[in-house]
């Protein structure tokens, strides 16, 4: 597991939790058992814009115990976002 990162640093609300998964990586986690639809993949993309605004080279994850949607997971990865 990586370091927890204050979410403020980023501009985000601070119950959001970001990683510092490794250089210039980040993932987004999210820890709950109903599904992961695509109004959330939408919010995710959001705080992933406001991460590479503050580093224009990070790579951004998502850690979930959830399920997704398979629309979500194609969406996610369109916009370069990694299902970890």
């Amino acid at each position: 597991m990586g370091k927890i990162i204050d979410p403020r640093k980023f501009g985000l609300h601070p119950k959001t939790v970001i990683e510092d998964i490794g250089k210039d990586r980040f993932a987004i986690v999210i820890m709950r058992k109903s599904r992961i639809i695509m109004s959330d993949g939408k919010k995710i993309l959001e705080k992933a814009e406001k991460i590479r605004t503050y580093h224009p080279r990070a790579k951004i994850g998502l850690k979930t115990s959830a399920p997704l949607c398979s629309k979500t997971v194609a969406f996610l990865r369109e916009h370069k976002i990694e299902i970890i």
